[in-house]
């Protein structure tokens, strides 16, 4: 598989990595181990968790198959800390918090370093220096090769970086962020991508399937009694992307699919693994066949046209602010 860089560092990672939100919950040992094993047998290094998947069990599970099955060596680990089970204050981005959580999960994971540390998320209620000093302080004792941000806007994520940036004496910069990305969700280029882009920051797309709706599984109103669409825990994040607004992008990528003799993950799956500013699209396969399946558009370019094609059907309202005001 294709490596690139993160962001304007020297990492290399794998141009799809592999998501395990659901590891330790609705996949179990026997389908992990399978999943992780085709990756790497592919060439994939990039493995992406977070202290909440599973509530720690996803980084348990994935520490117990590289213990057995994977060399630490070959993975590039990602996990993430901030978010908390708190009604009331659902991220935590405290420097007392952040550095604990990162010694829970080098201990779920049996490693001593994670390649990439995340920010789950914007903590409003803590300076963001003191939450980027954690960052620091998690990179400078080598508890984390490289630092980044996770659901993160423009401006938050332009602040970050620019306060690194003046900062005297700060070792780290932000890498990489995470962001939901597909052509179902395209939020990020309003203010995120552009930023990330001037920034030298690594964009690492989530859900770039659509949450699984771009494969067209869902067509026609139908639900596969093992998809996440019909699970009680998981429905009601697939169901904000089966509105009829959806359902033309759907469309629009099934036709180009039968055009080009593949599938419609692929087609979704090449265009966003492409786009200016992504460096790796974080997929989430329930078993090693839907992986394999995934994994098989290393070999898929889309035409130029076809990709102007997509980019149409589900273009953003994109106005004022986002565009220059003197062409409006």
């Amino acid at each position: 598989m294709e490596q690139r860089h993160l962001g304007r560092t020297g990492l290399r990672v794998s141009r799809i990595g592999l998501g395990t939100l659901t590891w330790g919950r609705d996949t179990d040992e026997h389908d992990a181990a399978d999943l992780l094993k085709t990756f790497w047998e592919a060439g994939g290094t990039l493995v992406d968790t977070a202290d909440v998947y599973g509530d720690g069990e996803s980084e348990y599970l994935l520490g117990r198959l590289m213990e057995g099955l994977v060399p630490r060596r070959d993975l590039v680990i990602s996990t993430k800390a901030g978010s908390v089970p708190d009604p009331d204050r659902r991220f935590d981005g405290s420097r007392a918090h952040l550095l604990s959580a990162l010694d829970a999960s080098l201990a779920r994971l049996g490693t001593d370093h994670v390649d990439v540390w995340h920010l789950h998320a914007f903590d409003p209620h803590t300076p963001l220096e003191e939450t980027l000093h954690a960052l620091d302080v998690a990179v400078g004792s080598g508890r984390a090769r490289y630092a980044g941000v996770s659901n993160f806007c423009g401006w938050q994520l332009a602040k970050a970086a620019t306060w690194q940036l003046a900062a005297p004496g700060v070792r780290n910069r932000v890498a990489s962020t995470q962001m939901e990305y597909s052509l179902l969700q395209r939020g990020v280029e309003r203010e995120v991508l552009p930023a990330a882009l001037d920034l030298g920051i690594g964009l690492l797309p989530s859900s770039p399937l659509g949450r699984g709706v771009l494969t067209g599984k869902y067509r026609k109103d139908a639900t596969p009694m093992d998809s996440r669409g019909a699970s009680d825990h998981l429905a009601p994040f697939v169901e904000p992307y089966l509105d009829d607004t959806a359902g033309h992008i759907v469309d629009a990528v099934a036709t180009a699919a039968d055009g080009l003799a593949v599938t419609p993950l692929q087609v979704a799956l090449a265009w966003v693994r492409d786009r200016p500013g992504v460096v790796a699209p974080i997929i989430g396969p329930r078993n090693a066949q839907q992986l394999t399946a995934a994994l098989s558009v290393e070999t898929l370019s889309l035409p130029d046209e076809i990709c102007r094609a997509l980019d149409d059907v589900s273009a953003p309202v994109h106005r004022y602010p986002d565009h220059d005001w003197s062409t409006l």
